[in-house]
């Protein structure tokens, strides 16, 4: 059988072959890549862009300033356990309570004991009037403690108790400013600020008597200055509770101002008691004018024997001891106390020396 012969390329022939290379190439490219599956589309499809983040300004906070938290760490001695929350709804500042710490304040380089209260006030707020909670922190210059006694009194309550703060669970504990916290040993030993604070708290009160949690919110801070004339106890203002149903009847009657005949008449004018009970309501407060008296003599003997009893340091300090009041001050974060401020503190301390 012959050979075959090669068959020369001619230049027609270079189109189809170059034709079928390229068809070839794309078959096998086929295959390579195949179709993407449908979950893999889409995925493609819910795939979002990238979004390129805002940049973000660095937040700056107010270093804390060393006293800043001093009022709040002062039990608000008398509040209701169910009020307190109202006492902090807002962000009161007692900004003026830290600068009397500072050179040339009234209360520098002095050992200061500070106890709190709170006074039920109808202030503005936003446009709107409402009943308000104001927390107060009364400050006193003294070298010692101005009393380790608590007054349990009350209008709802007749009779008044004098007992130890601890009974109360109440002492006077030192403050440690913010900056001076961490030392465990410097910050007792050079102690110049005071605080009455309680160590009841809110959740142990289901545990109590309901007459034992009613004795905290009766409490008074107490304070007995032998060296005052007896203003106190030589009051002509005699509180009574007056044991009628359904309500009983109670207020304050001062025997200097007050007309017997017409506080009576009034008080059943305005139906807070009956007619027939208008004798004896009379024969009921004229009875307590005789216990007061009786009180006033034996506080007015007990004060001459204190008297007698003190040294000459002790009486300095009392001679020169100061009571200031601190109120808030105004923010826009907190209601504007400054047309209800007062002196008075309370019965015993009487009013403060001076109001801030």
């Amino acid at each position: 059988m012959a050979k075959g012969k090669k068959r020369k390329t001619t230049q027609k022939d270079e189109p189809i072959e170059k034709a079928a290379e390229e068809s070839n190439s794309e078959v096998q490219n086929h295959v390579a890549e195949p179709e993407p599956s449908k979950k893999a589309a889409e995925k493609v499809r819910r795939k979002k862009p990238k979004v390129a983040k805002p940049e973000t300004e660095t937040e700056y906070f107010p270093e804390k300033r060393n006293l800043e938290d001093l009022w709040q760490q002062v039990f608000p001695v008398g509040t209701e356990w169910d009020q307190l929350d109202m006492v902090y709804q807002y962000k009161w500042s007692f900004t003026n309570l830290e600068d009397a710490f500072e050179e040339g304040g009234e209360l520098h380089d002095k050992k200061i004991y500070l106890f709190g209260c709170t006074e039920p006030q109808l202030v503005f707020f936003q446009g709107q009037a409402k009943v308000t909670m104001i927390p107060v922190v009364v400050a006193v210059v003294s070298p010692f403690p101005p009393s380790d006694k608590i007054g349990i009194k009350s209008v709802q309550r007749e009779t008044e108790e004098i007992v130890p703060m601890k009974q109360m669970k109440m002492d006077w504990v030192p403050y440690i400013p913010l900056d001076s916290r961490e030392s465990q040993v410097e910050r007792l030993k050079n102690s110049q600020i005071f605080i009455l604070s309680c160590t009841q708290r809110r959740a142990g009160l289901r545990h109590l008597k309901i007459e034992r949690v009613k004795k905290f919110e009766y409490c008074l801070p107490y304070f007995y200055d032998p060296l005052q004339e007896d203003e106190l106890e030589q009051s002509t203002i005699v509180q009574f509770l007056y044991p009628i149903d359904p309500k009983p009847v109670f207020g304050e009657f001062d025997r200097e101002f007050d007309d017997l005949e017409e506080f009576t008449d009034k008080l059943i004018g305005e139906g807070e008691l009956p007619a027939d009970q208008k004798e004896p309501f009379q024969d009921y407060l004229k009875e307590k004018f005789r216990e007061a008296r009786k009180a006033n003599r034996e506080a007015t003997e007990a004060r001459k024997k204190a008297r007698e009893e003190l040294n000459d340091e002790s009486r300095a300090a009392f001679k020169n001891m100061k009571f200031y009041k601190f109120y808030p001050v105004s923010t826009p974060d907190s209601p504007d106390v400054s047309n209800v401020k007062s002196p008075f503190i309370n019965r015993y301390y009487g009013k403060a020396h001076k109001v801030i």
